[in-house]
């Protein structure tokens, strides 16, 4: 995933653009205003700083809305509430207030992402497989066992989303639980087992969900006649 990020603070922009690139995001990094709109290069998701020194972020926020739908988040030392509404009335959106840390920043970009997806590709590409007994219908947000439809609370629905952005990939109990539930939830992580309990019970033979000790759990997609997952 491609991220323009338009921040100033060469400090600031430096942790963020080093913390992105850690969780494999792309990241192409301008100054100004001005280079913002004058980017030419393909993007996924801009991070706008409303604090530039050429022009108002406000405006360029405004201005990179007329031109689509590609999701903006405003990043912003600015911590009055009307910053806030006049950001996201402009097409903002989401809006992270500094400091913030780079896992919320990645938890909020791919928040976005995920409702961005059914004005997008979800609508044009249907439901995606997996494997041959798996599909999920990300636009209308619907799980299918052979055909059939699995019901499955909110959350074990966002987190099997979320698991098979990246089958085979380990996501820490940190990721995972800033992605799918909250970045600043402080309950217990007890609740991320008892959803990948139930996941596990509802499409046994279809994935794996496999715990690594200390870490976090990586989701495997089932291709084989025996019920097992590629090594």
């Amino acid at each position: 995933m491609r991220v323009l990020l338009v921040e100033d603070d060469e400090p600031v922009a430096e942790s963020l653009r080093r913390g992105l690139i850690r969780y494999g995001f792309e990241v192409d990094w301008v100054t100004t205003g001005a280079a913002a709109l004058a980017h030419s290069a393909p993007y996924d998701v801009v991070l706008l700083d409303l604090g530039l020194p050429d022009t108002d972020g406000l405006d360029v926020c405004k201005a990179l809305r007329a031109r689509g739908d590609v999701p903006i988040i405003v990043i912003s030392a600015r911590s009055d509430e009307t910053d806030r509404v006049v950001g996201l009335e402009l097409g903002a959106d989401d809006y992270v207030s500094k400091p913030f840390g780079v896992r919320e920043v990645i938890a909020r970009i791919r928040a976005v992402m995920r409702r961005a997806q059914p004005r997008a590709a979800a609508e044009a590409a249907g439901p995606d497989a997996y494997g041959t007994r798996l599909t999920i219908d990300r636009k209308a947000a619907r799980v299918r066992l052979d055909g059939e439809e699995i019901p499955l609370a909110p959350k074990e629905y966002d987190l099997l989303s979320f698991l098979t952005e990246e089958p085979g990939a380990l996501m820490s109990r940190e990721q995972i639980m800033e992605a799918v539930w909250d970045a600043n939830w402080f309950g217990p992580t007890k609740t991320l087992d008892v959803h990948v309990a139930a996941l596990r019970r509802k499409l046994a033979g279809a994935i794996t969900i496999e715990a690594v000790r200390g870490v976090g759990f990586r989701l495997e997609i089932v291709t084989s006649a025996d019920g097992s997952s590629p090594s």
